[in-house]
């Protein structure tokens, strides 16, 4: 027993030290370590750093390229879950505020979605092991070829519509595609059948509002 307890603070003091300096984010309470510190503390400053603005991704699941997936495991069927956001850099991502302008993004494209109507009921992608995908966007059918370079977290889809490049993250409960928000506007627009569309145009306004941020969904097997 004693071994596991030491394996589980080995566990978290180097997640802790993994997340870079969180801060002094206050303590939980809670047996104190040899240290004097209590695992509380511990617990609460790893927490505390990965989870804020009602998400509980790492920060790295916000930049493209810091948390890829590869070829096989993109391969299957994802299905929307929510909006989704990335930052083209670390350093871009801290300048906007970090997790909070993630959260921040994410909150600005809910009602766009909603009002484009796009939910977890209509809209989902597959990726087929032949490099053909299909998809649906509001019930919209999209389908074509895609290739996909783990190097740069980039997935291209060509359509008989369009040809647009998007990048993949991983998440914690998925994986994320975002695009650039022109990108994601022709995307929206060629599957939902809206041009000229005022609720799209807050896509485009979230890209001035945020440096370097793409944006897309959020997806689950």
């Amino acid at each position: 027993m004693k071994k596991v307890y030491i394996t589980i603070i080995a566990s978290i003091a180097l997640l802790a030290t993994s997340c870079g300096n969180m801060g002094n984010l206050g303590g939980l309470g809670g047996t104190q370590n040899g240290n004097g510190q209590g695992l509380g503390n511990i617990l609460n400053g790893v927490l505390g750093g990965l989870a804020n603005a009602n998400t509980a991704e790492s920060l790295l699941d916000f930049v493209i390229g810091k948390t890829t997936i590869t070829q096989d495991q993109l391969v299957g069927q994802w299905n929307y879950a929510e909006p989704g956001c990335a930052f083209t850099s670390e350093k871009l991502l801290a300048q906007a505020g970090g997790a909070v302008a993630a959260g921040k993004v994410k909150e600005k494209l809910v009602p766009v979605y909603n009002n484009v109507g796009i939910n977890v009921n209509n809209t989902y992608f597959v990726f087929g092991a032949n490099g053909e995908f299909r998809a649906q966007v509001r019930n919209i059918p999209l389908g074509g070829t895609y290739t996909y370079d783990p190097s740069k977290s980039a997935v291209t889809f060509k359509t008989s519509l369009f040809s647009q490049t998007g990048y993949v993250t991983r998440t914690t409960k998925g994986i994320a595609i975002t695009f650039e928000s022109k990108k994601l506007l022709t995307l929206l627009q060629a599957a939902t059948a809206l041009t000229g569309n005022g609720t799209l145009k807050t896509v485009g306004d979230i890209s001035s509002e945020f440096d370097g941020v793409r944006v897309g969904f959020n997806l689950t097997k």
